[in-house]
């Protein structure tokens, strides 16, 4: 590092300075100072560690503060919840320099303004490998946070945009040289790098859906059977869905033979959509879904059913059932 700490604490906080909404004292002091609102504080974390959920030498340091902010405001939005504050915690290795460092602080404060969240504080320190960890809170009118665990049976299953893509590019990214290339030669690979790098956190659609009486949600980070059993576990029911209808990215089924996966298996498990899983009454979803596709162009596609019991059965197209695996990303066993 070519700056001493005070020194980066004093370039950060030119690069973030600026008045915004509710921070009474931001950063440079020994905490920040924020307006309560009237509603009920929504908190998360996320932890982003170098070598487990990124390599530096294959993203950005721009994408990866935008990126490192945005996971965590899917969080909030998925609870129906406004993004309000963050705080940032960084340890970075001795060789990291500092225009690397104030790149990833850019990419944070853009994806801030983006999600109008203030960024009012954090910390660095010395690390063998980039360890980054942002806290957001936000807020949400009280009792009306939509958790994981209200769905009920006869509730509809349903899922924002487009699954698979993000996962397509971590194959992509994983390529030998000569076919990574040609693969971003193409529009869809391009598409599906930019899916792993740049998520977008559902923010406004989630209000929507919350409108529409979600009776739960979650934000989809670690593949879909393994995200839709938490929620069936956290409710106390089963589901049942329609494998045909599960919408998979277009970039990714345009770029599944070069890439060598099967589109739909990515769809199901892949991780890192970060699209919003809810399930609702079989009458919200009609209108749920034209808001969402006049307002913001984004598609919601009805999976399936909330049913008795426990567990996840699949439904092929010839209406064939069986046992749908909880597969997807598990941190601890690497995948």
């Amino acid at each position: 590092m070519d700056l001493s700490e005070d020194e980066l604490v004093r370039a950060v906080s030119r690069l973030l300075s600026g008045s915004e909404p509710g921070v009474v004292v931001g950063l440079g002091d020994d905490a920040a100072v924020v307006e309560a609102g009237a509603g009920q504080l929504v908190l998360t974390t996320d932890l982003l560690v170098e070598g487990v959920h990124f390599e530096r030498g294959s993203i950005s340091a721009y994408d990866l503060g935008a990126k490192a902010v945005t996971v965590n405001v899917s969080d909030i939005a998925a609870m129906a919840a406004s993004p309000r504050y963050a705080l940032v915690a960084m340890g970075m290795p001795d060789a990291v320099e500092a225009a690397w460092v104030m790149e990833l602080y850019g990419g944070m404060r853009d994806a801030c303004a983006e999600y109008a969240l203030s960024l009012v504080g954090g910390d660095t320190n010395r690390a063998d490998l980039v360890v980054l960890s942002v806290a957001v809170v936000g807020e949400v009118a009280p009792g009306r946070a939509v958790v994981r665990s209200g769905a009920r049976v006869g509730d509809r299953i349903a899922v924002t945009g487009s699954l698979g893509a993000a996962a397509g590019g971590l194959a992509l990214s994983r390529l030998q040289a000569g076919r990574a290339a040609e693969a971003l030669s193409q529009p869809w690979g391009r598409a599906l790098i930019e899916a792993l790098e740049r998520p977008v956190a559902r923010v406004g659609e989630a209000q929507v859906l919350a409108r529409a009486r979600a009776s739960a949600m979650m934000d989809l980070s670690d593949g879909l059977t393994k995200d839709l059993s938490r929620l069936c576990d956290a409710s106390g029911v089963g589901a049942r869905v329609d494998l045909g209808a599960v919408p998979v990215s277009g970039p990714l089924a345009s770029g599944a033979a070069l890439l060598g996966v099967d589109a739909r298996s990515l769809a199901l498990s892949g991780g890192e959509d970060y699209e919003l899983l809810v399930t609702m009454p079989a009458d919200g979803v009609g209108p749920a879904r034209d808001e969402l596709q006049t307002g913001f162009g984004v598609d919601l596609s009805e999976l399936g059913e909330i049913t008795d019991g426990t567990g996840l059965t699949g439904v092929d197209a010839d209406g064939r059932e069986a046992v749908l695996e909880a597969a997807g990303w598990d941190h601890f066993a690497g995948g």
